[in-house]
């Protein structure tokens, strides 16, 4: 299987959990995953259109990783879904290019995992935050494979974020549970 992650962090080389997620998955994962930085592809935020949807059609299962900003994604990677997954190519009557592939979300939250439910400081879970960029995949006619969140990544232990690491390079390889199917 051909995983390709999609690293989307404006300060990827200041960033200790996403690095460290990112470093694990290049480590660990026995050369199956192709990483790429999106903000170092495209400082100007130009993003080759064609070039991009050449390269998630090389790939069975692609892997976006990123830091929850304001219960969703960074400006780019929500740019690069805006450009890329067009009309007639990705969703749409003729749009079938991506259909049955699987898609994951990587994500970092600074706050506790028990403030993301009802009632927590977050009100819903990560899951249901999450649920946009999920609905515009379902649009598109993918797989969609159960997120990979780690919780309070600005305060948890080296030891701790290691053994998250590990646990997202072991999601990236195991086999598809589908989530949600179109």
């Amino acid at each position: 299987m051909k995983i390709m992650v999609i690293v989307a962090h404006p300060n990827l080389e200041n960033s200790r959990a996403n690095r460290a997620l990112m470093q694990q998955a290049k480590q660990n994962t026995n050369g199956n995953v192709d990483i790429r930085d999106l903000y170092k592809e495209y400082p100007d935020w130009n993003i080759d259109i064609e070039r991009e949807q050449q390269l998630i059609l090389q790939y069975d299962r692609v892997v976006f990783q990123f830091p929850f900003y304001w219960y969703s994604c960074p400006p780019l990677l929500k740019k690069w879904f805006d450009d890329v997954l067009t009309f007639g190519w990705a969703f749409g009557p003729e749009g079938n290019s991506l259909r049955g592939k699987e898609f994951m979300l990587a994500t970092t939250a600074a706050g506790l995992e028990q403030g993301y439910r009802a009632g927590g400081d977050n009100w819903y879970t990560a899951s249901e935050l999450l649920r946009p960029i999920q609905a515009t995949l379902n649009r598109c006619k993918v797989n969609y494979l159960p997120a990979f969140v780690a919780y309070n990544v600005d305060r948890i232990s080296d030891e701790v974020l290691q053994a998250e690491a590990h646990r997202y390079a072991d999601q990236l390889l195991a086999p598809a549970i589908v989530e949600s199917r179109y």
